[in-house]
């Protein structure tokens, strides 16, 4: 395996990508009472998969990810799309919100964080797709 980064490089990779997708996941839930959402938060996790992906090369983000960025954009549009359905299927506008409430674990699950969520993903996905783009690999070197 080649490594691209520097020792502390790669070390500040390993420590700052799983609290930049915390810190992702707290601005994605908090973004309908506060300031965040699914934009910012996208743009938080893509910055600490950009990060990995310095320190250790495009293969190593490949395999820690295990799905391709055109993929998770796909899925974030179809969750996007889908959070209108439930509105529609009961005759009112797109974007009207639903909330349902999960009594046991005390969570209210709404269509506006199903929205995020896509959004997240679309964001997330399209940064990657065009970062690993710009990367030239080790075999065109």
């Amino acid at each position: 395996m080649v490594r691209s980064g520097t020792l502390i490089l790669r070390v500040a990779a390993r420590l700052l990508l799983p609290l930049q997708l915390m810190f992702s996941l707290f601005l994605l839930l908090r973004g309908h009472d506060e300031p965040g959402g699914g934009f910012i938060a996208g743009l938080v996790a893509a910055g600490g998969f950009a990060l990995y992906l310095f320190a250790w090369g495009q293969g190593a983000l490949g395999a820690m990810l295990r799905v391709s960025p055109r993929d998770l954009v796909g899925m974030g549009l179809l969750l996007g799309v889908a959070s209108t359905l439930p509105a529609w299927w009961s005759g009112q506008p797109f974007f009207t919100a639903k909330w349902w409430t999960l009594p046991i674990i005390d969570f209210k699950a709404s269509t506006p964080l199903v929205f995020d969520i896509g959004v997240y993903l679309v964001v997330l996905g399209s940064v990657l797709t065009a970062i690993t783009a710009l990367i030239q690999t080790d075999d065109n070197a």
